[in-house]
This record gives structure tokens, sequence and C-alpha cells, in this order.
């Protein structure tokens, strides 16, 4: 019999929809592989349910905020089950942006100019000129992103609103142009650069990244091969300077508009890439020769605790 899998999916954060299409995919292709296969819908009992349980591994399928922030990671350490994804401390650093651009700007990595503001002192008067990006500082799936365009004569007003669902401190970041391209890392190996063409979006937003036809992935990327090869460094040089481990998904943009050269930033690593049906991972590991069942048994096995 193959190893007992609990996948741990839903969760209570604003991606809480996002985790369970991703968990059910998961349990499916797990099943397939070979794996006895719990689901557990994570809860504020989540230690207890895991302590009965008690599988061999984790497959952590949780999303945002108490999913990828270093906070289940941690119970999963003090119960001794190894889990899947990155360890407490890089999944905490990953899930803040600022300190993450920190880090990675410190091993060389190329990021956008960026600041920490209260919501309601950036929702004042423009902190960076415009155009620039308002983030919340520990969020993912796009959500509570803002872009100021350069005729805004002022900040987004909605950061003044009492429900406001996500946090009150936000990042302004500079507005970067160009085309959305990603790199995923699989151990110590960066897969081929993915190019993202959103449909009828401005960018690649929640609906472009969970509707189905929201947005096409192009693998591998039509890039000169220096710029793909930058890429994929990079992407190492996140995953390893973060300290992340398995799997995990760095997001750039690329501004060639004044010739194939152009300027690439990195915006961010994702510990816990989304594993729906329209997913970006999935579709980056086929191109690279890793069928789904594949790629998810290579993360069953490489599970560990103290990551």
């Amino acid at each position: 019999m193959g190893k007992h899998v609990a996948v741990l999916m839903g969760g209570f954060s604003s991606e809480r929809p996002v985790s369970l299409a991703s968990g059910k995919a998961c349990a499916a292709a797990l099943e397939t592989a070979g794996y006895t296969v719990t689901t557990v819908d994570v809860d504020r009992n989540v230690a207890e349910t895991l302590a009965h349980l008690r599988p061999d591994v984790a497959f952590n399928a949780l999303h945002g905020p108490f999913g990828e922030d270093g906070t289940i990671q941690g119970i999963l350490e003090y119960l001794e089950i190894p889990y899947t994804h990155s360890g407490v401390l890089a999944s905490a650093l990953a899930m803040h942006k600022e300190r993450a651009k920190i880090v990675a700007k410190a091993a060389g990595v190329p990021v956008a100019e960026a600041k920490l503001r209260h919501r309601l002192d950036a929702a004042e008067s423009h902190v960076l000129p415009t155009p620039y990006v308002i983030k919340p500082v520990a969020e993912g799936s796009s959500f509570g992103v803002l872009i100021v365009r350069e005729d805004q004569p002022h900040p987004p007003q909605q950061l003044y609103g009492d429900d406001w669902p996500y946090g009150d401190i936000v990042m302004i970041e500079r507005f970067i142009a160009g085309r959305e391209l990603t790199c995923a890392v699989m151990g110590d190996v960066a897969l081929e650069v993915c190019e993202i063409v959103t449909e009828g979006h401005a960018f690649y937003d929640y609906d472009s990244k969970y509707v189905p036809g929201g947005s096409s992935h192009i693998v591998p990327a039509d890039l000169p091969k220096d710029v793909a090869r930058k890429i994929q460094g990079w992407s190492l040089a996140a995953h390893a300077a973060l300290g992340c481990r398995g799997v995990s998904r760095s997001d750039f943009r690329y501004d060639d508009r004044f010739g194939p050269g152009g300027e690439v930033v990195w915006l961010e690593v994702n510990t816990q890439p989304g594993m729906t049906e329209t997913s970006l991972v999935p579709d980056i590991a086929a191109a690279s020769g890793h069928s789904f069942p594949e790629l998810l048994s290579w993360m069953v096995e490489d599970a560990s605790c103290r990551r």
C-alpha cells in the first residue's frame, strides 16, 4: 500500500475557494498515482484532526494567510508530520512581499522600488509617482491589488473603506510595464519560463488566474535565450535565498518595448503555487515532461520536517 497522504485544503483565508479547487485536483491525482488520500478541510481544530489521523505526509494545498505564511508549517513541525513545500521561515518570509523583496535584492535579483504604508496614508496622497501598484503586503491570488494609472489625480479611495478586508499595511510598488512571465523551481532545477497572456484583463488578476479562458500559458515563452536564462537564474537565486523547498514559482515583468534586452523585474515568489486545472505550475511541469501525478508524487516523496 502506498503512503497515506493528507491533503490540507480550504482553510479560512480569502483564498479558500482556490485552495479547495487545488486540493480536490491534487487528491484525485495522488490517488491516480497510488497513494491513500484523505482530504482535510482545515479549521481551527486542524492539530487535533491531524494528531488523530497521523498521515505519512501532509500535502499542503492551502493558500494565503495561515496556509502559506509558516503557521500550518509550525503545527506540522510540532506534530512531526512530514509536509510538502517550504518550511516555517521561508514561508513566512515569502508571504511578506516587502521582506521577500529585501532578501531577493540582497541575492542579486532585480526588484522594483517599493514602500510600505498604512492604507489610510496610501489613500491620502500619491506615495510614488504614477503609475504604481498597491498590494496587500501578505495576500495572494491578486486579492486587493490596485493599479494607479498615470492620469489618476488621487489614490484609490476604497483604501479608506471600513470593509477593506486585506489588512492595514499595504505595499506601494513602481508599476512595471510589459509581459507577464513566471518560472517554477522544482528542487534545485528551474523549469521552462512561461508567458501569461491575459484575455480581456488589465493584469493577471483573480479571474485571469482561475476562470477558464481568463488567460493562456505559453511554455516555453518566446524570449531571447539570454533573457530566459537570467529569469531561470534569478528564480533559483530567490528560491535559495529565501530558503524555499520543494516547488516554488517566481513571477516577473519583462518590458521589451524598447528592444530585446529590455528590463526584467522580479515581483514575488509563491511558495504554494496554485494546483487547479487552470494553474501555471502543472502546465510548466508538463512542458518539462512531468505529468500532474508525477509532479505531485515528486512533491510527496520530497516531503520532510525541519525544512
